[in-house]
């Protein structure tokens, strides 16, 4: 299968890009995996509601540059599904299952994501009510599809 994930924001600190890579290998015997990041905008605070639109407009922009149109998109949304691994391990069999060209997870910036790519998403997936900083979402989505893979197959991790 091929997998993508799309993020907003460069990840620079050692520790998240080591553990990133740990589970890009993992995941290789599994799958096709790209990693792609696109340029985060930049933030204020005091930042007005047609601010805060045109940010997450310009950096939707950026990410629907990397969206075929037969990609199924996975939307990483605070509002989004909370699944358990065993569910997150069925419905990752379901969309592998559905025909898609790939499956694209989508990570977005600090204010979250546009509402054209939630709406373009298949699937909205939630972490849980907690915030989390990006390099680590992007470390428990990789490892939550590597689990989930394993899970499908029957084989030794997931406990």
């Amino acid at each position: 299968m091929q997998v993508a994930v799309v993020a907003v924001g460069k990840i620079r600190e050692k520790f998240w890009l080591q553990a990133l890579r740990e589970y890009e290998k993992r995941l290789s015997a599994y799958v096709d995996l790209e990693m792609v990041e696109v340029q985060d905008e930049p933030d204020r605070d005091d930042m007005s509601a047609g601010e805060v639109e045109a940010l997450l407009s310009r950096e939707a922009d950026r990410i629907e540059r990397h969206l075929r149109p037969r990609d199924g998109v996975i939307a990483l949304d605070i509002a989004g599904d909370m699944l358990s691994s065993e569910a997150w391990s069925e419905r990752y069999d379901r969309l592998c299952a559905a025909g898609y060209g790939r499956l694209v997870f989508v990570v977005g910036g600090s204010r979250g994501l546009h509402p054209r790519i939630k709406r373009r998403a298949v699937l909205r997936w939630s972490f849980g009510p907690l915030t989390l900083p990006h390099a680590l979402a992007r470390v428990v989505l990789l490892e939550q599809l590597y689990r989930g893979i394993r899970i499908l197959r029957g084989e030794p991790y997931h406990k």
